[in-house]
């Protein structure tokens, strides 16, 4: 039976459709895998990429598809509601047919030594691919963001798993690794986006802090206005649908907005 690997990487650009083109051809000419979607954000300024293939190819799709990110992003110049970290921002394999986590925390580990060895960019490991609960989560690695990486980086306990261990500009950091199917969902808020963000705290099992957690569980949140929707959205990521699937997450973003 052949192994199916899913790869969904982000990009810190939504705007400029040479650039979010380019990178989709750069997956296009890697035989074995099929692009399945590219997802572009003007508020955000972030387009996310859907692509699989079989876990040797998925890793030179990947490779390729970064490098051209790195090759025509500059982070520099970058600005948007999502939070992020570089211009290649997150990259994670996810196991889809007869294929195991640890085969994609393998892929992860190999793509992650070529982008850091070839390209010279720091990464980052999270999730099932990394064995540090300080650097597990992708907000634990992304806090500061762009901007606080040339400040951390060069701390011991913040040493990328591959790559050097300075700050680059152009580029900024990647975080790679190996999850569970993500749903992102997102619910539109007739209201402001200060309203939206407040919905998003009750909602995200964060919570506003550890005595404060959210009601749902595996959800991640974050609240911010779209301006080519004219209206606030709750963006989220079901991290495991089976826990909180998106019909639960929708009935508690409306019990919010109700009061």
């Amino acid at each position: 039976m052949k192994k199916i690997v899913e790869c969904v990487p982000n990009i810190s650009e939504g705007r400029d459709e040479s650039i979010i083109d380019a990178c989709a051809d750069a997956v296009r000419k890697v035989t074995g895998v099929t692009l399945l979607d590219v997802d572009p954000g003007k508020s955000t300024n972030r387009t996310v990429f859907t692509f699989v293939g079989d876990p040797v190819s998925i890793v030179e799709a990947a490779f390729q598809f970064s490098k051209t990110a790195y090759e025509l992003i500059d982070m520099t110049k970058h600005s948007g509601e999502h939070p992020r970290m570089g211009a290649v921002d997150v990259v994670p394999f996810v196991p889809v047919s007869n294929v195991t986590t640890e085969e994609c925390v393998e892929c992860a580990k190999q793509y992650g030594r070529r982008v850091g060895d070839e390209l010279g960019v720091p990464v980052y490991l999270y999730e099932e691919a990394s064995d540090n609960p300080e650097r597990k989560m992708l907000r634990q690695i992304r806090a500061g963001e762009y901007e606080g990486i040339k400040n951390k980086i060069y701390k011991p306990e913040w040493k990328p798993d591959f790559g050097p261990q300075e700050f680059i500009i152009k580029s900024g950091a990647t975080v790679t690794g190996s999850r569970f199917f993500l749903i992102a969902y997102n619910v539109n808020i007739l209201g402001t986006k200060e309203q939206a963000h407040k919905i998003a705290l009750n909602i995200r099992e964060q919570g506003r802090s550890e005595n404060e957690p959210g009601r749902p569980k595996a959800v991640k949140g974050i609240g911010w206005y779209v301006n080519e929707y004219n209206m606030a959205q709750v963006s989220m990521n079901l991290d495991n649908y089976k826990i909180t699937p998106p019909h639960l997450a929708f009935e508690e973003c409306s019990r919010d907005a109700g009061r």
